[in-house]
């Protein structure tokens, strides 16, 4: 006859187990393991000895409110005489005797988030159960250590930003293991509409790392719940922050969760992906932040930004645009509810921008979809094969009301990116979302997309050509030149009005004031000739135009008074900011206090007053931000110069992300990798 084990006590192993599970950078003060992987428990017993065969012991595991078999959210077992991971199991490891040491093994398949589970009569013990990309059969599985690392364990990472001509890797502290941001990441599931109406449906949706990753899509952003963040893209920031202020997630997801989750105020596109990464990797989906250049934003779903000028080639503001850049997240797994094939790399974006179903969300998409124009996948795929495929078509509004066509190059989707693994370059995946331009596998994608404006399209005219050309050298403070190039490619000679403008843009396509103007009336090409027309672009005209983007809007646009055809270039050009240098003093050790000499020299030809530098980085601040402020102003060429104290708490390689800003010269980004010995 069974007998049931008498339990006195019990002990988690939260060391063995969080090492073992890969969770321990979240402390080892409670448990915290992954689906479909054993974790021991010790149990002590007050009286008899387990006995094989003879011995029993009844375990449930529940998770949410509302636990049920049916939903997947409660499991019933006892003890088998050998592990079964593919399901719920328990066995006894140890030999006969009064210390028993239990081995569990969760579903890979069971939902995510805190359990309780029972064991016997009334002994319960609390864990919390992740999603497990080590395990083959998760759905999250991934089979590469290093990309593991990367995607799963880094707390950091590079974002880029800039344009698609000059990328800028902007450092990020993800932080997902820090202090309490497990916690925080719970919280944004239990807050999340679905779960409020129902949650043991909710509980049971988080098996399922499709279902959770369109929740964050939604929840990061707060246009239809209680979201973490609050977009804003013009106007000022009163009653918040300029999104360029943030280093990292950490103290956002924070402020969220102590301000009762009012949205935290505020955030543009990178944020909202950065933190849905933070997010994503804390509950053990793999995630990266990936840059498109030239990012189409498609209201009407017909596959074409209609852009209108007006007769200087300047943009007329419309809803439809092109972002320098745009960030959104790709989170790997398996999609058994499409045609086989498109497992892999999911595209979401968690920037609000179109409605899905209802709510600001987007994706997952896979990306194969993407690039095989397969438009009826889930979830989204329209907008994001707008968003790397569009056709641009620009229109002139003139004077008196009427409208011609401006032949143009509108390139869209140019240069995806994201960090490469290991290091701190650029990978590009432009091909992962696209098949070369011209090629015949593109032409059948667009074929199957429908996009007919890139179907018909035509090579243009090549008679008369032009194109901006720029240096190298353009840093915020300087006077600079911008260069018109005209070609005449015809035997005729031509004569043309060139007309080239420059004004201040938002990364999302937002306009500013005029940064310099240029209106030649007479400008005449011999056959084959070239010309070279300058635009001087002086720092006392841009600086106080720009945005913290640093960007400048260039257009030149050429009318043929023998044709009447107008010919449009545009490019953006953004201003690099100063090198910030940090200089690690001391031996880096773990729990060792170090000092960061941080300086940036002055490069505009004004002084900087109220300059302030501050630091964060995972384990190297304690899941804090410290900062110093400057006690005096720094005059055009000087350095300012900090020391900045912090004392490691793990290990390894960590990044030290910096941020300095002043009146004039506003969150510049830095970071140093610093290596901790143990």
């Amino acid at each position: 006859m069974a007998q049931a084990l008498d339990i006195e006590r019990w002990n988690l192993e939260c060391l063995f187990n969080n090492t073992d599970h890969r969770t321990d950078l979240n402390g080892v003060d409670r448990l915290i393991v992954r689906r479909g992987q054993p974790f021991t428990v010790s149990l002590y017993l007050r009286s008899g000895s387990y006995q094989p065969g003879i011995s029993s012991l009844d375990c449930v595991a529940e998770t949410g409110p509302q636990p049920s078999e049916q939903y997947g959210t409660r499991a019933r077992f006892g003890l088998s005489s050998s592990m079964d991971t593919s399901t719920w199991s328990a066995t006894v490891t140890s030999p006969p005797g009064d210390m028993v040491a239990l081995s569990i093994c969760s579903s890979p398949k069971a939902p995510i988030g805190r359990y309780t589970l029972t064991l016997g009569q009334s002994e319960k013990i609390e864990f919390v159960l992740l999603f497990n990309p080590w395990c083959p059969a998760d759905a999250v599985y991934m089979d590469n250590e290093q990309n593991l690392a990367e995607y799963v364990l880094s707390q950091d990472g590079i974002i880029f930003r800039g344009s698609s001509k000059h990328t800028i890797p902007t450092p990020w502290n993800f932080g997902q293991f820090e202090s309490g941001i497990l916690d925080i990441c719970l919280r944004i599931l239990d807050m999340n509409p679905k779960c409020l109406r129902n949650p043991g449906k909710d509980y049971s949706g988080r098996r399922n790392p499709i279902y959770v990753t369109r929740v964050l899509s939604a929840m990061v952003n707060c246009n239809d719940d209680k979201g973490v963040l609050l977009g804003k893209w013009t106007d000022g920031y009163e009653g918040g922050v300029s999104p360029l202020v943030w280093r990292g997630s950490v103290e956002i997801l924070r402020n969220w969760d102590t301000q009762s989750c009012q949205p935290v105020r505020y955030g543009q596109c990178w944020v909202f992906a950065a933190v849905a990464c933070s997010v994503s990797r804390a509950l053990g989906i793999p995630c990266r932040v990936i840059t498109n250049y030239l990012s189409a934003h498609d209201t009407n779903s017909n596959l074409v930004i209609e852009r209108y000028v007006n007769e200087n080639g300047e943009l007329i503001q419309s809803r439809e645009m092109i972002w320098n850049y745009h960030c959104w997240v790709e989170s790997w797994m398996t999609r058994p509810d499409l045609k086989p094939d498109f497992d892999g790399w999911q595209a979401s974006d968690p920037t609000p921008q179109e409605k899905s179903e209802g709510v600001y969300c987007c994706g997952p998409i896979p990306l194969r979809a993407i690039k095989e124009g397969e438009l009826a996948f889930k979830y989204d795929a329209p907008f994001v094969f707008a968003e790397v495929n569009a056709d641009v078509v620009t229109v002139m509004k003139k004077k008196d009301g009427s409208t011609s066509k401006v032949t143009t190059i509108g390139l869209v989707g140019q240069m995806i990116s994201t960090k490469s693994v290991g290091s701190d370059s650029r990978e590009d995946v432009t091909h992962l979302y696209k098949y070369p331009e011209g090629s015949d596998e593109e032409r059948e994608a667009f074929k199957k997309a429908n996009h007919l404006n890139k179907l018909l399209q035509e090579n243009p005219d090549p008679g008369l050509h032009v194109t901006i050309k720029v240096t190298s050298d353009m840093r915020k403070g300087c006077d600079f030149d911008v260069f018109a190039v005209v070609t005449n490619n015809t035997e005729e000679e031509k004569k043309c009005r060139l007309v080239f403008g420059s004004c201040a843009v938002s990364y999302n396509g937002v306009l500013g004031g005029n940064c310099g103007f240029k209106d030649l009336l007479n400008v005449q090409l011999p056959p084959g000739a070239e010309r070279r027309v300058p635009l001087r672009l002086n720092y006392s005209k841009y600086g106080d135009q720009v945005t913290e983007d640093n960007l400048i809007r260039l257009a030149v646009l050429l009318h043929n008074y023998s044709t009447g055809e107008a010919k449009l270039a545009m490019r953006n050009i953004v201003l690099d900011n100063p090198e910030i240098k940090v200089r690690i003093l001391g031996e880096p050790k773990e729990n060792r206090k170090l000092a960061a000499e941080i300086s940036l020299q002055n490069p505009l030809p004004e002084p900087l007053d109220n300059c302030c530098f501050s630091i964060e980085g995972a384990n190297l601040t304690g899941g804090n931000i410290i900062s110093e402020r400057l006690g005096c102003t720094v005059g055009p060429g000087e350095d300012a110069k900090v020391k900045i104290y912090f004392t490691p708490t793990h290990s390894g390689l960590r990044k030290l992300v910096v941020d300095f800003d002043s009146n004039k010269l506003c969150h510049v980004k830095g970071y140093r990798n610093v290596i901790i010995g143990k």
